[in-house]
């Protein structure tokens, strides 16, 4: 049954149709390897095996009668623990949080994946309140790597990019504010998108604002196209969603890139340093895309680095979020929360208003840009994953997370689409990720043009060993 671990969310669903296997089959073996894992890599916050093999038997049920409730039918799936879903807490990853409650409500992408049938296996860890590009808290601990696990697994979707990468369920939903489904899935080797702001409805909203997606983690860009075609749409509870899906995401995958005109940037413009080998990776999947019919031409977007402005936007949410702790909660707080606090509580509307007049020539600036070019390709991260525990690299000289992230905030500040797709490994056997985006409203590009690589078999990397 183990087996049942390695495939994607479109071979089980195949699978089910075909009668191979069933949902309590996969779902038994997602139990097993989510169970197998968690002591070495701390993935989770909390595994629900009765209620997934319940609702497995119902799916399993279904799929008997041939009457599957909806795409995802008997699929298994992990939430990260900032989104809601009915039947247990969402404790975001903090102490504050009181677990007793009613907790009787779904986010709007969970609902969808409940409305189409999927076997939900349990909530994966984050750092408190989802602040920062690693996943480890005072609640839940350190989160780490699948292919070392002296290693970070990135955040701040970290559990749910060990999970997937490990094969404890195929799917997971995490949440992006600054890279965070990109960066876990690029340092465990998997698949993610941070769709166009607003694609996927969310509620609560976030106190941090407009920055903040939610979007697939996945084991490839077919299974996320899947996802999306299940939680994308309008949710009544988020007045910022986006109205409905002019077709299908899967549908939209097979256009190929002949044709399509890409902007590569080996640096975004900002003089990275970036890694040799994640550069020569990158670079070699770019060669492939022009290999395949796509104009490919070495350029930079027209902007300065905008880390200032996304503190400023950033910190002051972090400040939001805290704003209602006493004195007692927050000394329960990570200690570097609070520091971003501090810093957040200490901007003027002002400060926030000039960053949003960032945020907005930058929006402009890329809008022009996409007018010469369909996507745009850079290093999703300049490195590869490091130390477990720490919020920046040892010796680097960043400050916060920031520093190491360069290629994935701004298009938060930006809304567009993005993606990031495993295109190889280091010399110590550790994910490297290419980031793809594209325009507002095109993620069907994004989705294309990283299936294409998975198709001619330059993304992917070998799953890590137990």
């Amino acid at each position: 049954m183990t087996e049942l671990t390695e495939l994607t969310a479109v071979q089980l669903v195949d699978g089910y149709r075909k009668g191979e296997f069933s949902p309590v089959d996969a779902t038994r073996a997602a139990l097993e390897r989510a169970e197998r894992v968690q002591p070495a890599v701390n993935a989770f916050v909390r595994i629900d095996a009765d209620e997934a093999l319940a609702q497995a038997g119902e799916s399993a049920d279904r799929w008997r009668r041939g009457e599957p409730a909806g795409l995802l039918d008997g699929v298994p799936v992990t939430v990260k623990d900032i989104l809601l879903q009915r039947g247990g807490p969402t404790l975001r990853g903090s102490r504050t949080i009181d677990p007793k409650g009613r907790w009787d409500e779904d986010a709007p992408s969970v609902a969808r994946l409940r409305e189409h049938g999927a076997v939900f296996l349990g909530k994966t860890t984050t750092p408190e309140f989802g602040w920062k590009g690693v996943t480890d808290s005072p609640l839940s601990g350190v989160t780490r790597n699948p292919y070392d696990v002296s290693r970070t697994a990135g955040g701040s979707s970290g559990g749910s990019a060990a999970a997937v990468a490990f094969g404890a369920g195929p799917l997971s939903l995490g949440t992006d504010g600054g890279g965070s489904v990109r960066i876990p899935a690029a340092f465990c080797g998997i698949f993610a998108l941070k769709p166009t702001y607003g694609r996927v409805p969310l509620y609560p909203a976030s106190a941090f604002g407009t920055l903040a997606h939610v979007g697939p983690m996945t084991r490839n860009a077919a299974d996320a196209a899947l996802l999306m075609d299940v939680i994308s749409g309008p949710d009544p509870r988020d007045w910022s969603g986006l109205g409905p899906v002019g077709g299908s995401f899967t549908d939209g995958l097979d256009g190929g890139v002949r044709g399509l005109r890409i902007a590569y940037s080996p640096s975004l413009g900002n003089q990275v340093a970036v890694r040799p080998a994640v550069a020569a990776a990158v670079r070699g999947a770019v060669e492939r895309l022009a290999g395949l019919g796509a104009y490919v031409s070495e350029a930079d977007p027209d902007f300065t680095d905008p880390a200032g402005a996304f503190h400023v936007l950033w910190f002051s949410g972090a400040a939001r979020v805290t704003q209602r702790l006493g004195p007692h909660q927050r000394e329960l707080l990570d200690p570097g929360l609070r520091e971003v606090c501090a810093a957040g509580a200490g901007f003027s509307a002002l400060d926030y208003l000039a960053a949003v007049d960032v945020r907005m020539e930058l929006g402009r600036r890329m809008g022009r840009f996409h007018e010469s070019y369909d996507v745009l390709v850079t290093p999703t991260l300049p490195l590869t994953a490091f130390e477990a525990g720490a919020e920046v690299p040892r010796g680097s000289g960043h400050r916060r997370w920031t520093g190491w992230t360069p290629f994935t905030y701004p298009f938060n500040l930006t809304q567009q689409p993005a993606a990031t797709v495993p295109v190889g490994t280091d010399a110590d056997g550790l994910p490297i990720g290419l980031q793809i985006v594209a325009a507002r409203h095109r993620d069907d590009l994004v989705l294309r043009t990283a299936h294409v690589l998975y198709e001619a078999g330059t993304a992917g990397v070998a799953p890590p060993t137990l």
